[in-house]
């Protein structure tokens, strides 16, 4: 230390040091919030699985903030609203200037710098944050901005870590290509929660996604929902052919453990999703994990 600045060799082993602290804090996120998640990334090459898990850690403290810890802190609306646009100011300046003070923001912003994801995406994703806030019910242009700042820029930005190791123009070339897709995936992980979280997302947070009335679903309007899921799923699938083969397991078992969702759904009759949130067994998600794994490591489609 010079002066108390670190300088030379040392100041780059402390920054290592907190990147390493930074990106360990992100993998916890992931594992205590999420089992299928974690299941799905395991499956990713070391570095993007690093990348992934910082993008997750930073929409899980978005959504806490909306969501979860604040309110039950005590935070009130404003006060809620403040965080939330502190958040996204914090955010965007790690982005920029490549260091926080918060360990999760910061590990977002490396992964964003080293990668590309920039304001064009997390611009988006807290304005559909935002709009937890202040559009408890919506209709359908409201519902289709929301579901893209809130799902389908996670998988761009995702899609912007399976690429990064192509050349420059290959990776403009394929992320065009694939964009659609991984928006697709997004929007039909989100509608699956829509249906799953009826209740709560009524009952407990006020916000109709939706259009319909936990008490009252009908058949029809459950079965449209589906059928809206299972079409994003398809065009998912066809860009999932085309990853390149570190993610493509990965993401062939997050697709697997949605469509087996979207199935148990369809079966539920639509009186009990009220008041059950239909789950995959563990052991039926080892399941699907194994045969998605095996499926694309033999090149099956």
């Amino acid at each position: 230390m010079a002066g108390g600045v670190a300088v030379g060799g040392e100041a780059a082993a402390r920054l290592a040091l907190y990147d390493d602290t930074a990106q360990r804090a992100a993998g916890v996120v992931v594992r205590r919030y999420s089992t299928s998640f974690r299941l799905a990334t395991r499956l990713l090459p070391p570095v993007q699985r690093a990348h992934v898990c910082n993008v997750y850690a930073l929409v899980r403290l978005a959504d806490e903030v909306v969501d979860g810890a604040s309110a039950e802190a005590g935070s009130d609306a404003d006060r809620t609203r403040a965080l939330l646009d502190d958040l996204e100011a914090r955010t965007e300046a790690a982005m920029t200037g490549g260091y926080s003070t918060d360990v999760l923001v910061h590990a977002f912003a490396r992964t964003a710098r080293q990668v590309g994801i920039s304001t064009d995406l997390t611009r988006p994703f807290f304005a559909s944050m935002r709009a937890d806030l202040d559009t408890p019910v919506h209709d359908a242009a409201s519902l289709a901005t929301y579901v893209y700042g809130s799902a389908e820029v996670v998988g761009l930005m995702c899609l912007r870590v399976f690429l990064h190791d192509l050349p420059p123009a290959e990776r403009l070339r394929r992320y065009a290509e694939l964009a659609p897709g991984a928006r697709a995936l997004g929007a039909a992980f989100q509608k699956v929660n829509f249906l799953r979280d009826l209740a709560d997302d009524d009952g407990v947070l006020g916000r109709n996604y939706l259009g319909i009335d936990p008490a009252h679903v009908g058949e029809s309007q459950k079965d449209a929902v589906v059928a809206d899921i299972e079409a994003d799923l398809a065009v998912a699938r066809t860009a999932l052919r085309e990853l390149p083969p570190g993610p493509r397991r990965a993401v062939a078992v997050a697709y697997g453990l949605f469509g087996e969702l979207t199935a148990r759904i369809r079966a539920t009759p639509a009186a009990e999703l009220a008041t059950t949130r239909v789950r995959v067994p563990g052991p039926v998600k080892a399941r699907i994990a194994a045969t998605a794994v095996l499926r694309v490591s033999g090149g099956g489609r």
